[in-house]
């Protein structure tokens, strides 16, 4: 019951990863116009994403393009894009094999515990390659961004600031990586317990051994005393 446990809430978490990926992925809040000077009166605000960029006006208005050409952007971006794309269809599979591999869900019967638990590992292995993966696009942009914005070389109208799509990739890769460790330790081969149920249960029959120890020394007292 307890790599069950292990299971379900590996599962949801990577879940939740895999949703706030995909929302991060599409949107234009990589990067975001650096307020720098004295001015202090800003009629646009540029945001900048991996697929668009987008434009927002003091009137309300924002004008939303998508770039022109792929091969025209840095090879860094288009190494981004190709990863987060990668990152997200590993966990499409990931989800995949990990409900197909759950103890709670009968979609390979119930006489193949062995296969199954071999799937919840891998599933639980991708979603890792998945975090990590997601990892790289995420902090290589953060470190271009400060790296430009502290650079006295670098025109103040061209430096960038933390968008809040990078906050919330951190998020996704720490909830892909927690998720699948979840539920690559709740996936042990049938007939082995996990690590954490297995301390209790070691520390359960010795909690249970000393009381039975301590019980014969007092039976003995007494029986020494009686006599």
């Amino acid at each position: 019951m307890a790599s069950t446990g292990l299971q379900l809430m590996g599962l949801v978490l990577a879940l939740l990863g895999w949703v706030c990926g995909a929302l991060v992925c599409a949107a234009p809040l990589w990067r975001v116009s650096a307020f720098v000077g004295g001015e202090l009166v800003i009629a646009q605000v540029l945001w900048e994403g991996l697929w668009m960029n987008c434009l927002s006006q003091t009137t309300g208005q924002i004008q939303c393009k998508t770039y022109d050409s792929t091969l025209a952007l840095p090879m860094f971006t288009q190494a981004a894009r190709s990863l987060t794309v990668l990152s997200l269809l590993l966990c499409l599979l990931a989800i995949i094999l990990g409900v197909s591999g759950a103890k709670c869900t009968h979609c390979m019967g119930d006489n193949n515990q062995d296969t199954k638990a071999r799937l919840g590992r891998i599933a639980g292995v991708l979603f890792i390659v998945a975090g990590l993966a997601y990892l790289i696009p995420i902090c290589g942009t953060a470190y271009a961004i400060i790296r430009d914005f502290y650079d006295p070389n670098i025109a103040a109208p061209l430096k960038r600031e933390l968008g809040p799509a990078l906050y919330l990739g951190w998020g996704a890769s720490i909830l892909l990586l927690v998720g699948g460790s979840l539920l690559h330790v709740g996936s042990p081969p049938p007939g082995v317990t996990t690590s954490s149920f297995k301390f209790l249960e070691t520390a359960r029959s010795l909690s249970t051994r000393g009381y039975s120890e301590r019980n014969r020394f007092h039976s003995i007292i007494k029986l020494s005393l009686f006599c």
